[in-house]
């Protein structure tokens, strides 16, 4: 994060040069999705998926990362975008980079008013850092509990203060089995809260877990949203109805549609053996939301109000 300060904007621009002079990369040609054809389901004007990835190796990794994708380009997401048929998305900075956030804001600066970010800090991170990030177009910071390194627990009540400020919001990932033990921690927040990946609730038995009465009791809080997205991540039946997610998926909904946001989870980093087919996904996912009143609060109006989009 300090580099963002110090050497700021210069510094991506002296990276994009000297990219320019590098060979493409292997993987240009990949969209890191399986399938090709359209969505059945038609997303409505202004959807925003809320949750994907930008991977470049012109960025260096962090020490002890786990996950090392091959590069994932804005140019390979605008083709998944044109065959979704959806413009706006929220840009998450993932474990890879630590608390490094160059390679988001490069792609926040190529993706324009269409695109919204999520960083990652640590309580190092300056004012100053926080309002570039902000001017970049960031609107929250993800702690990411179930790959250590970059943020921990003891973190997050001092950062969420932090940047209650900004309206900014904390976007989580861990482990379900944690959610229990972390309850008062969130509930006790000041500011939004956001639990990806249908809340990692585990399976078997999610749809009866005390992983899911917990995130229930956070959703009621009013200030948590739940991301409807790679349900493949904790599935166990798997591929193409995820039929032990879809429980839990529709709990989730039914209770509170107006807190519940999509995403695709594009490119899918967790997913090395195949890449699941986004366009299914939506289908799927349009189907356990069901009612066009929830389908349009989901996919555009509840990401429009938190990530800040215009709502023309």
């Amino acid at each position: 994060m300090k580099e963002l300060s110090r050497r700021g904007f210069l510094e991506l621009a002296c990276a994009s040069v000297a990219a320019a002079a590098l060979p493409r990369a292997a993987t240009a040609g990949q969209t890191w999705s399986s399938g090709s054809e359209r969505p059945s389901f038609s997303l409505p004007e202004n959807a925003v998926d809320c949750h994907m990835h930008i991977y470049d190796d012109r960025f260096p990794v962090a020490p002890g990362t786990r996950l090392r994708p091959p590069n994932a380009t804005v140019e390979q997401y605008r083709q998944l975008q044109k065959r979704l048929g959806m413009r706006r998305n929220v840009v998450v900075t993932p474990s890879t980079y630590g608390t490094d956030n160059r390679c988001t804001v490069e792609a926040l600066k190529r993706f324009g008013n269409d695109a919204r970010g999520i960083a990652v800090v640590d309580t190092s991170v300056t004012g100053q850092e926080l309002q570039a990030l902000n001017s970049a177009g960031v609107r929250g910071i993800r702690f990411n509990l179930s790959y250590p390194g970059a943020t921990t627990l003891e973190m997050l009540a001092p950062l969420a203060e932090r940047i209650a400020s900004l309206q900014w919001h904390v976007e989580l990932v861990v482990q379900g089995e944690r959610l229990p033990q972390l309850e008062r921690h969130l509930a006790a927040l000041p500011c939004p809260l956001v639990i990806d990946h249908i809340a990692h609730v585990p399976q078997p038995g999610g749809a009866s877990s005390e992983v899911l009465r917990t995130a229930q009791r956070l959703v009621e809080k009013g200030n948590t949203w739940i991301t409807l997205s790679g349900p493949y991540v904790d599935s166990k039946t798997g591929a193409p109805r995820y039929e032990d997610v879809a429980p839990v998926a529709s709990a989730f909904i039914a209770m509170a549609p107006e807190r519940m946001l999509w995403g695709t989870d594009w490119p899918h980093p967790t997913q090395t053996a195949g890449k699941p087919d986004d366009a299914s996904l939506v289908d799927l996912i349009a189907s356990w939301i069901g009612r066009p009143e929830w389908q349009q609060m989901i996919f555009v109006t509840n990401p429009t109000k938190l990530y800040g989009f215009d709502a023309a």
